[in-house]
């Protein structure tokens, strides 16, 4: 496919997803499209509808880098019966399309006469050719099932996508056929605009409301000056017009000094990037070009800033495009920077480019932006960028280096206690992104508090459960777990289960019996005995007590904050997982003890009198906000991924709360109690929660609070949540509509002591900022360099001292059963981040299960688990995959205690980049000779 196809296609895309739905040439498309992009795209479908899977097919197909992609979409328009749309692609002329328009809209304004007036079964032999085969069956099939009507609104939603351009005349004779009283309305001959209406009720009058909302990204209009119509048809374009609060915010930058600019949540800090990226991009001369990189830290906010820096520049003839890890194995990072005016890009994507010398330097880029700057610290991706740019400052080097913007809506204060420490913490942070100036709206103040509305804060201190039979009964379970895992040390008598970690105080469903639990499961796995099977049988019962008692905490924490109910769906999907895995003697044990006060723990979970009190508040807060407000719009914080599924539950289960419908939003990563949401789950989550009027609540995790953007909303609650004064402020700057509110609930004193000490560093903050403003900007720049020389010269002496390789080999021991699994020397690193083990005698000691979610990425095709062989353990090893030809285990470092073979002490790791041992490239070749070499083996045993 040429450039200008490809410029075309995403210049004609809104006709194409007025008519395509994509779900019926995804089969067409396998050559292109992996698995989880095909479902992805039927999600989008199922959740929103088919106009926005089309463009997320867009997105996707626009994105393809291999050959022959581009007739592979007009072969599979053309299969799947779109001849008009395929004809308007090949020739890119869409005017048979566009004059199509004034019929569709013709149709959707007598819609409910055609639903009540027409058999869909009557018409759809002759209309048949006007549609797609499936679109034929799917109305067939809904008119059967669901009614004539239902079957006859299918047939519209149809006739509006249709890309034939005699459809409106073939619907005429087919009216006129069935001699319905509809075709007089169908006025075909004079179009769409002679048609005599009736006159429109008050409830279709609605429809034609202006909604103005208050979100932060660029493209709401109402973070501009610009009219924001409500219409179905997409209005002309015309340039958005800055509010002087955001010209205020972009006028540093635009003068091209390095800036940090410090703004509310909500004020539209994206639309002032895309200022200062347009004004540089405009500055350079004749035969020269600017080249941007716009980083954002998570992928959801990867995903809304693509989409608006695209939006925006497009359409000035500026190219933009973007990489996150989730397609950084499939696209060539170096042609994706080189080609585009813009890139967008997931901070690790250049760190790792850096570093493997894809981009040779900084220097290619004239402007870097930091979205959410504040994550400059320590070893983030970001400071990891800015070190590279400082080396290249400070080192001498006579290269250009860009300029550097960074946006926040909190630099934070760190640690500090007064005012002078805070100075010096923000301080910190400009020499970290190299900027003198930081900047605040000052002069536009009360323009800005039109659109930023700070919403109300309320503490709400509420009383624990006064009894807690639930908890009595798990304690004296973990109690009676705890004794048989001390019986076992007073076999030894050389070590107590208490003198194995440093804590104290420790009490059951805490965070620090948590901590407590894990340092004692770790000390577990490296004991050590002379007699190795009774070292084996020993660590495999203490690794089952503290896994058990690490169960039955988590259950207590859900339990203080959910139902007693969702506590003990926890415990029951954890038996049963216990029971279809070994399920040695001390498993039996420990799940018959459950099973024994399983109805009890029943009884007390449905009993009424053991509400949470904290729910009873939190129904209270919700029932009063919606009775005074219908139309509120709730976004509930909550700490763990077990608190949304089970405060979902609740809501869903309540009959006072049901109709608020929730939406979840939680993180990627794993834990060691759930799975985390992919990236498709949370795309369609924050869509869904931005288009759905009928869900009012979305429960999230920490992943909403920072930069993504998410609908009005006029209620925030903070439920037992609680951060530092960046998470505070970002929290907060969730509800920005006028008149929202904020509250903070929970039953811990200290979590209302610490939200208040934050309101107190807020201030700190806002303070610093304003003295920092005040100072000389020379003795700022020579505050900030002495900084950066300083700390560039603690790194440079820390990279002096590197980590000894230890070249002695090593035993991997299994981290359950202490069973030899391999040996170090035969592990080698696949493209230096995964690690397999390459002799054949290892594949004797493990054993595979399917793995539930398969998935393709770069050279990898993951396909199943890998479990210890030992029958009574099957402890969780790591992957079977795919790697190009070859198949191969790859293991995981924190499933393994290492032993060293001479001395024999053992240690764990909890990632490879912690264990320094000599770590051997991955050889196709050595692994084609070990192949044959076992041919010929086979070979020699038969003859």
């Amino acid at each position: 496919m040429t450039a200008e196809q490809r410029r075309n296609l995403h210049a004609f895309r809104g006709y194409v997803s007025k008519i395509l739905d994509p779900t019926y040439i995804l089969s067409y498309m396998t050559p292109w499209f992996r698995d989880d992009v095909v479902q992805h795209i039927q999600a989008e479908k199922n959740n929103k509808g088919p106009m926005e899977a089309a463009s997320l097919f867009l997105q996707v197909l626009l994105e393809l880098q291999e050959e022959g992609w581009f007739r592979g979409f007009l072969d599979a328009l053309h299969q799947a019966g779109y001849s008009g749309l395929c004809e308007a692609i090949e020739s890119w002329d869409f005017q048979k399309i566009e004059k199509l328009e004034e019929y569709r809209l013709l149709l959707k304004r007598l819609q409910p006469e055609f639903k009540t007036t027409i058999n869909p079964k009557d018409i759809l032999p002759e209309i048949s050719g006007c549609l797609i085969s499936q679109e034929c069956e799917e109305i067939i099939q809904i008119s059967s099932n669901k009614g004539l009507m239902a079957g006859a609104e299918k047939m519209i939603e149809c006739l509006l996508r249709s890309d034939k351009e005699n459809w409106p005349k073939t619907l005429k004779l087919a009216l006129e056929k069935e001699e319905s009283k509809f075709s007089e309305l169908w006025m075909v001959e004079k179009g769409a605009e002679n048609v005599q209406m009736k006159d429109l009720e008050d409830d279709e009058m609605k429809t034609l409301d202006i909604q103005i909302v208050y979100k932060e990204e660029p493209e709401n209009q109402n973070l501009s000056q610009n009219p924001c119509p409500s219409s179905e048809v997409p209005p002309a374009y015309s340039p958005l017009k800055p509010r002087n609060f955001q010209l205020e915010l972009a006028l540093p930058a635009q003068k091209g000094k390095n800036t940090i600019i410090c703004a509310p949540t909500g004020c539209g800090k994206t639309f002032v990037a895309l200022l200062i990226c347009e004004h540089h991009l405009k500055q350079f001369p004749q035969g020269r070009k600017g080249k941007v990189v716009f980083f954002a830290v998570q992928l959801p906010l990867y995903e809304q800033q693509k989409s608006a820096f695209s939006e925006y520049f497009e359409r000035l003839g500026y190219k933009v495009s973007g990489i996150s890890g989730e397609i950084a194995d499939s696209v060539s990072v170096e042609q994706i920077v080189e080609n585009n005016d813009i890139i967008i890009l997931t901070p690790q994507i250049l760190v790792n480019s850096l570093k493997d010398g894809t981009i040779p330097s900084l220097s290619i880029f004239t402007l870097m932006i930091f979205d959410e700057c504040h994550n400059t610290n320590k070893n983030h991706p970001y400071n990891m960028i800015m070190f590279n740019y400082l080396d290249q400052k400070l080192g001498g080097s006579s290269d250009s280096l860009p300029q550097v913007v960074g946006l926040t809506a909190s630099v934070g204060v760190g640690d500090a206690k007064n005012e002078a420490e805070a100075t010096e913490y923000i301080c910190r942070l400009c020499a970290s992104l190299d900027t003198s100036v930081l900047t605040t709206v000052r002069d536009n103040l009360e323009e800005l508090e039109e659109v930023f509305y700070k919403p109300q804060k309320f503490f709400r201190k509420v009383e624990s459960r006064t009894t807690d039979k639930f908890k009595c009964v798990i304690s004296q379970l973990m109690a009676e777990t705890e004794a048989l895992a001390k019986s076992i040390f007073e076999e030894l008598g050389t070590v107590t289960l208490e003198n194995l970690s440093r804590i104290q105080n420790r009490n059951f469903g805490t965070q620090k019996y948590e901590q407590w639990i894990i340092a004692v499961q770790k000390a577990c796995m490296v004991f050590q005995m002379p007699d190795k099977d009774e070292e084996s049988r020993i660590c495999k019962a203490l690794f089952l007590y503290t896994s058990h008692l690490r169960k039955y905490n988590d259950a207590l924490i859900i339990s203080e904050d959910a139902r007693m109910k969702d506590a003990l769906n926890y415990l029951k999907n954890f038996f049963s997982n216990v029971r279809a895995a070994g399920f040695d003697a001390i498993e039996q044990d420990l799940t018959q003890r459950f099973e024994e006060k399983l109805v009890e723990l029943e009884d007390i979970s449905v009993d009424p009198s053991n509400e949470n009190p904290k729910l009873k508040d939190l129904c209270f807060i919700l029932q009063e906000e919606y009775h005074l407000n219908r139309e509120t719009r709730t976004i509930l914080f909550v700490k763990t991924r077990a608190l949304v599924d089970a405060l979902k539950k609740w809501i869903e289960e309540n009959p006072k709360l049901s109709f608020l419908k929730p939406c979840i939003l939680t993180g990627r990563g794993r834990t060691n109690q759930t799975m985390g949401m992919t990236l498709p789950a949370q795309k369609c989550a924050l869509d869904a929660f931005r288009t759905n009027r009928d869900s009012k609540i979305l429960i999230a995790t920490s992943v909403a609070d920072e930069g993504i953007d998410i609908a009005q909303c006029n209620l925030v609650i903070l439920y037992e949540y609680v951060g530092n004064v960046i998470k505070m402020i970002q929290t907060r700057g969730r509800g920005r509509a006028r008149g929202s509110k904020c509250f903070l609930l929970t039953s811990n004193a200290d979590v209302i002591e610490k939200e208040q000490l934050n309101i107190c560093k807020e201030k700190m903050m806002n303070d610093s900022i304003s003295s920092l403003q005040r100072w000389n900007e020379a003795v700022f720049k020579e505050k900030i360099h002495q900084i950066q020389v300083q700390e560039k010269l603690i790194r440079d002496n820390q990279g002096k001292v590197k980590p000894v390789v230890d070249k002695n080999n090593k035993k991997l021991l299994c981290g359950k059963c202490k069973t030899f699994a391999c040996y170090t020397a035969d592990i080698r690193v696949v493209e230096e981040c995964h690690f397999t083990v390459v002799r054949d005698a290892f594949r004797e000691r493990f054993v595979t299960k399917s793995h539930r979610k398969p998935k393709k990425f770069g050279n990898f095709e993951k396909k199943s688990k890998i479990f210890c062989a030992r029958k009574d353990c099957l402890h969780d090893w790591g992957i079977h995959m795919t790697y190009k030809t070859f198949e191969i285990p790859v293991i995981k470092i924190e499933s393994f205690v290492v032993e060293d073979v001479a001395t024999g002490a053992q240690t764990l790791y909890s990632k490879w980049k912690d264990f320094n041992f000599e770590k051997i490239p991955f050889d196709a070749a050595e692994m084609s000779a070990g192949a044959q070499d076992l041919n010929l083996q086979a070979m020699n045993g038969l003859e």
